[in-house]
């Protein structure tokens, strides 16, 4: 069973309110443009309040009905699936623009784990349309980014450059900035932490927990991503 989608209550709300439509008009276009039969105005009602959500299938619908993109009314999408879904994507289009058999990327998306090799995985970034940060979560290049990243920071950025510009598909000239300033970061973290504690094992925690979130500092630090 798959786990509810990310929905933006107060983004469904304004939309409705936009449109001047009631919950009975939304209720009604979702039932006659989407066939969900089931849903009635008590549904769009609990779903704008947060006590319920609305499961894949009646988000898409709820988008149609509200005339917008799933996106939308959408968090910001975390897996394949939800990626998939925020583009208004069926399961079949993805499948077959990766060039991917349906039953091997549906076993991909219920697992949460992309088995695609290189060509399969661009494929799947252009046609999910994702960013370099959203990329690398969803193939499950982060551990690699992380090490590269670690190692650039504790050593010299300019002999990893190379290989994090071609993980993450971008410009060398456009991560210089960014590498030299994190690893001034951590180089200024831990010359103070081992100043105050004397040198002691300690004295890296604050180093440690640097490095722990160095993939979310990687992705803030850039100009745009």
């Amino acid at each position: 069973m798959h786990p509810m989608l990310p929905f933006n209550a107060r983004a469904a709300r304004t939309l409705r309110e936009k449109l001047g439509m009631a919950h009975g008009h939304v209720a009604y276009g979702m039932r006659a443009s989407y066939g969900m039969t089931h849903i009635t105005p008590d549904h769009i009602a609990a779903w704008e309040r947060g006590t319920a959500l609305p499961a894949a299938e009646e988000l898409t619908a709820l988008a149609g009905a509200l005339w917008c993109a799933p996106a939308e009314l959408m968090g910001r999408p975390r897996t394949l699936r939800e990626h998939r879904i925020a583009r208004g994507l069926p399961v079949e289009e993805v499948a077959r623009a990766t060039g991917l058999p349906l039953d091997a990327y549906r076993h991909m998306e219920e697992t949460g784990r992309w088995a695609g090799d290189g060509r399969q995985s661009a494929a799947l970034g252009d046609v999910l349309k994702l960013p370099p940060r959203d990329f690398i979560a969803v193939t499950g290049l982060e551990e690699e980014l992380a090490r590269l990243l670690t190692e650039a920071v504790s050593t010299r950025w300019q002999a990893h450059i190379k290989a994090i510009a071609k993980l993450v598909s971008m410009d060398r000239r456009d991560l210089k900035d960014t590498l030299r300033s994190m690893q001034t970061e951590y180089e200024t973290l831990m010359a103070a932490t081992l100043s105050r504690a004397g040198g002691t094992t300690a004295s890296g925690e604050d180093g440690r927990r640097y490095l722990d979130g160095i993939v979310d500092t990687f992705w803030d630090r850039l100009p745009a991503n």
